[in-house]
Formats: C-alpha cells, structure tokens, sequence
C-alpha cells in the first residue's frame, strides 16, 4: 500500500548523502505486509525458521549518487534471530513484533504488534485480497517505478551508507482491495496516514 506524502518532510527525515526519490514529483511512502521465504545467504540451504516469516515494512524511495533504492524506516517481523542479523550485519532498522497472518480462500488477514524494546509502538492489521489480473508492471509506470528496485540502502551510527543489492525476478503484480483496521506504523516517523 502507498500514499503520497509531502515530499520536503519525507526528505527532512533522511540522513545526508541520501535523497528521496520521487515519481512525477510526488514522494511515496509504502505500508509492505509479506511473507518472506527462502531467504538465505548465496549458495547456502534453507534453514527451517530463518528462511520463511512474516514482515511489515514502512518504505520509501531514494537515490544514493543517482542510483534508485529503498529506504526503510522499520521492518517489524517475529523472527528474532533476523532481527539481531539484519540489525548487525546490513545496518537495518529490523524490529521485534508479534505478527499473524492466516488466509482464507482468496483473503489474506494481516496483523503485527511491535515488541521491540526502545522504540516507539506500532500496530498494524488489516484482510486485503487481489483483483484483477496479474500483471507485469509497464516501464515508466508508477508500478515500474514502486517494485522494480534493485537496492536497498541503510546508515550505520557512524553515517557510513550501506548498499545491499537484492537479486529476484521481476515481480508479477496483481491489483488488491483492502481493508485497513490500524495503522499506527507512520506515527514513528511524525507522518500519519
């Protein structure tokens, strides 16, 4: 889920040397429940709770020296041992949740409450369910322009920029209604959607 978002806040809130990204000058700021699975290190196995769990993530988009990215603001999962990895190693603001998921027919229902100690709260849960049919998003459409990122950046305390470079196919999309319960997850941010 995105929305537009006033561009110069969204940029106040990123570190030097990272600048937002926008679409027909219009900032976006995304709201990503999934399910992450076979997620492992290159030329590794599976590890049975490591490589499939639920995730929240509040996004957006930026360029480091002209090159397109994401930059996230948090991902909340209930896996702990991502949490202290993706922390450590990749700089990401990962943070504890409890979170459940279940589906129903062509129903997802989607719900986290964050746990991590430290941090400001944040709740989410809503049921979305696709429409349409699946699509490949078109060049140079606001679709292109949200999903086919092939970078993600983070900050350490010392204001070193990180790039990770992330390796998938392109994404086949499908258009969803949703019904959204509660969702506090910008309020970190000082952004209410």
């Amino acid at each position: 889920m995105h929305w537009a978002v006033d561009a110069q806040a969204l940029g106040r809130l990123l570190p030097a040397r990272v600048e937002l990204d926008t679409y027909q000058g219009r900032a976006y700021l995304g709201v990503v429940p999934f399910r992450m699975e076979g997620i492992r290190p290159r030329f590794t196995f599976d590890v049975p709770g490591l490589s499939a769990f639920a995730e929240l993530n509040l996004r957006t988009y930026v360029t480091v020296q002209g090159v397109p990215g994401v930059w996230f603001f948090s991902l909340d999962t209930a896996q702990p041992t991502a949490v202290q990895l993706a922390r450590a190693a990749f700089h990401l603001p990962y943070l504890n949740a409890r979170m459940w998921t279940r589906k129903q027919g062509d129903v997802v229902e989607y719900a986290s409450l964050r746990t991590h100690q430290g941090v400001a709260p944040a709740r989410f849960a809503a049921a979305y369910r696709p429409v349409g049919e699946v699509f490949t998003a078109q060049p140079g459409s606001l679709e292109d322009w949200l999903t086919n990122r092939s970078v993600l950046y983070s900050v350490d305390r010392q204001g070193h920029i990180f790039r990770g470079d992330i390796h998938h196919a392109p994404w086949p999309l499908q258009g969803a209604e949703a019904r959204v319960a509660v969702n506090t997850l910008s309020e970190q941010i000082g952004l209410p959607l």
